[in-house]
């Protein structure tokens, strides 16, 4: 049976590569950018908002819900990185990371955990970064924004248990996207060097431990994060 999955930020990098693959799997696609859609499948859908505009959020999941009856699997992926150094940050750049990374996340969480307490059933897969266990410098914030979905996501494990409800982070490190464009090559050099395994990620690492998240022999797993590269807090 075709699975209804949710996904933000499937305009570009790793939110479209997951959305793709999901789309060859013959699955139904859901998902979501400030953007318009960059996807054209007959199997996916596009809603263009801010992901952390509340009104846009709900409207969303609940024509999600009105269409398909029901969400299997929310992959929360949207976020937005920042590089500097804790003197020249400002309060604007604070509130643009916070909102897109963690409120978005929770925001998209608790809506879709609505449809699926109902249900009784669902898988949700949030993101973090290798910046947070690092403790990279130029960091901070970005990092912050992170450490605030990880504990999010240990407590709210507890919260959607009893639904059967399982949620876990996925932690990437440098995958060659446009994220990553604008940091200096000697930064992403020494991150590399940080990691077990020294090389970028890849839109296959990732989907991975994803499909490992969301795989129904995984339903005893829960409030877990997991860092590519043998990265370890």
């Amino acid at each position: 049976m075709n699975q209804i999955i949710v996904i933000t930020g499937t305009s570009k990098g790793i939110g479209k590569a997951i959305a793709n693959y999901y789309l060859e799997q013959n699955d139904f696609v859901i998902g979501c950018s400030r953007t318009e859609s960059s996807i054209t499948h007959e199997n996916y859908r596009h809603f263009s908002l801010e992901v952390s505009d509340e009104k846009a959020v709900v409207s969303m999941v609940r024509a999600v819900k009105k269409e398909f009856g029901k969400i299997d699997i929310l992959i929360n992926n949207a976020g937005i990185a920042s590089m500097n150094h804790i003197l020249t940050t400002s309060v604007e750049s604070i509130s643009k990371l916070f909102n897109t990374n963690f409120i978005g996340t929770f925001l998209f969480t608790r809506e879709v955990s609505k449809v699926m307490m109902k249900q009784k059933n669902g898988r949700i897969v949030n993101f973090t970064t290798v910046a947070t266990p690092l403790r990279l410098e130029g960091e901070a914030v970005y990092s912050a924004s992170k450490s605030a979905i990880e504990n999010f996501t240990q407590t709210a494990s507890k919260e959607l248990a009893p639904f059967n409800i399982t949620i876990n982070a996925l932690g990437p490190t440098p995958i060659e996207t446009d994220l990553i464009k604008a940091v200096p090559k000697n930064k992403i050099e020494g991150l590399l060097n940080k990691q077990t395994i020294k090389r970028f990620g890849t839109f296959e690492d990732i989907i991975n431990v994803i499909e490992f998240f969301v795989d129904e022999k995984s339903k005893f797993i829960t409030g877990q994060i997991i860092y590519l590269g043998g990265v370890n807090n």
